[in-house]
């Protein structure tokens, strides 16, 4: 594990809650260079909500002119990755030949299945002027019986996610079914991931998961008598009839489903086992994965062996 995800990775606060509330996890924030980044999973009290093993707040950062996103290429097994913006564009690159720039609202579905390398980048035309990233990167566990799957590619333009007034709060489903409608995004098991857009003092009703958690990326809400404030996620109990309020203005990221079953983080790599994750640093140290077309002059090497 590289010293960055060190840091990054838990120094969480964990806050006991009351009823369904379980728990409340404050992320570290860290700055990277003008680019702030807040992880919430994986953390000492808790490595998974459902079959999400990994999620990270990015920004929102402001970048000028000839500064922003530069991730060179490297590689991920076993998982899914699900990027989501809220401001700003990607460039997205992998070795299957996908080339395809990610936008607010879009989603972009990376599956890693036996193994992916995949750049994050940003076209020139965005590069060149003054900018703002702002979004949610979070890793989906495969289950066992798609773990080494053939590596895939989906991208779901805005309009295809669905969107909905949940008591008059702004919804969408983003992956999983939840009040009623179903996303169009591939899952693999049980998965529920919703965004929601609360004006001050509106309520809802969460929608319920074998496992499942709430992150507040702007403002503040309330469930029951406890606050879950910005940059902050909440662990909820699978109790029915939970609701929560905004206290202010906010805007929220609800994920959960079912748990897939134990995994093990080494770098960029998730597995089940660690003869597997022993196999994949082998196979990057050992130049193994493919290239990713248009981006093969560079690579992130394996911490320490650079």
């Amino acid at each position: 594990m590289s010293t960055l995800e060190k840091n990054l990775e838990q120094e969480c606060r964990l806050e006991q809650g009351c009823g369904a509330l379980k728990t409340v996890i404050h992320p570290k924030e860290k700055n990277l260079g003008g680019f702030s980044v807040r992880r919430c999973l994986p953390n000492t009290g808790y490595k998974t909500v459902g079959p999400w093993v990994f999620f990270d707040h990015m920004g929102p950062a402001e970048f000028p002119a000839g500064e922003g996103i530069n991730v060179r290429p490297h590689p991920h097994i076993n998982i899914a990755t699900v990027t989501y913006l809220f401001d700003g564009e990607i460039l997205h690159r992998d070795s299957l030949g996908s080339e395809q720039a990610i936008r607010p609202g879009d989603i972009n579905l990376m599956v890693a299945g036996s193994g992916i390398v995949h750049s994050e980048r940003e076209r020139p035309a965005v590069r060149d002027s003054a900018h703002r990233l702002h979004g949610l990167q979070l890793w989906l566990a495969l289950p066992d019986q798609y773990a080494e799957m053939d590596p895939e590619f989906h991208h779901y333009p805005s309009d295809a996610i669905p969107s909905l007034m949940v008591d008059g709060v702004a919804t969408r489903v983003i992956m999983g079914t939840a009040f009623g409608v179903t996303s169009p995004v591939k899952t693999f098991a049980e998965t529920l991931y919703v965004e929601m857009h609360l004006q001050p003092g509106q309520s809802v009703e969460l929608p319920m998961a074998a496992e499942r958690a709430v992150y507040v990326a702007s403002g503040a809400i309330q469930a029951r008598d406890m606050e879950i404030p910005t940059h902050s996620m909440g662990i909820f109990a699978a109790d029915e009839g939970v609701v929560i309020t905004a206290s202010e203005e906010s805007r929220i990221a609800v994920i959960g489903g079912e748990n897939v079953g134990p995994r093990r983080i080494v770098w960029n790599f998730v597995a089940a086992t660690e003869a597997r994750l022993a196999s994949a640093i082998s196979d990057w140290k050992s130049g193994r994965f493919p290239k990713v077309p248009g981006d093969s002059a560079e690579f992130i090497p394996f911490p320490g062996s650079d």
